[in-house]
């Protein structure tokens, strides 16, 4: 595994050793030892995977007072993966940085707690599995504004996202919830 600091702090692309023969592939997705040497959040107690057709934002989603970090990868299709940092004491608080993962690619990306996250489908369908680091707490996700002028996600739409409820009514960033 090789890891790339991200374009924000905190954020970490995880490249894993892929071993190719006349068989196929194979790839370790996870070793909480290994990230653990390299200074990661090594704990993850849920999985989540969901699957979404072309054109779906999810997103920008976060538990507020149970923060989770969480490591994303896509095990089928291409989507366009997003984190907002929502640490008010950071120096790119509000910026946010976006990365192709796709089942070519292998990538995964390691997001801290206190970001925000969201993907867009950009292929015909897309299986996201994502480790968390601390459980889901339904009352506890906040979700802030997909398209938020004040963090201006520059997402790589044709037209309109196909988005549920929650995700079109979203907080803005200067009425959401934050982290100190």
């Amino acid at each position: 595994m090789h890891v790339v600091p991200g374009r924000l702090p905190g954020l970490s692309i995880i490249e894993p050793t892929v071993f190719d023969d006349d068989r196929g592939w194979f790839q370790e997705l996870f070793h909480a030892g290994r990230f653990a040497e390299a200074g990661l959040c090594s704990e993850f107690p849920q999985d989540n995977l969901s699957r979404s057709i072309q054109g779906v934002l999810r997103g920008l989603h976060y538990q507020f007072t149970r923060p989770q970090a969480k490591l994303v990868r896509v095990l089928q299709g291409r989507i366009f993966d997003v984190a907002v940092d929502l640490r008010r004491s950071s120096p790119t608080f509000g910026q946010w940085a976006g990365y192709e993962l796709s089942d070519e690619n292998r990538r995964a990306l390691l997001i801290p707690a206190g970001f925000a996250h969201g993907f867009f489908v950009r292929s015909e369908v897309a299986d996201v599995l994502y480790k968390c680091s601390a459980v889901y707490a339904p009352g506890d996700e906040r979700t802030l504004r997909w398209n938020d002028p004040d963090v201006g996600v520059e997402w790589p739409l044709d037209g309109e996202p196909i988005l549920s409820a929650k995700d079109r009514e979203g907080a803005w960033l200067a009425d959401a919830d934050v982290y100190p």
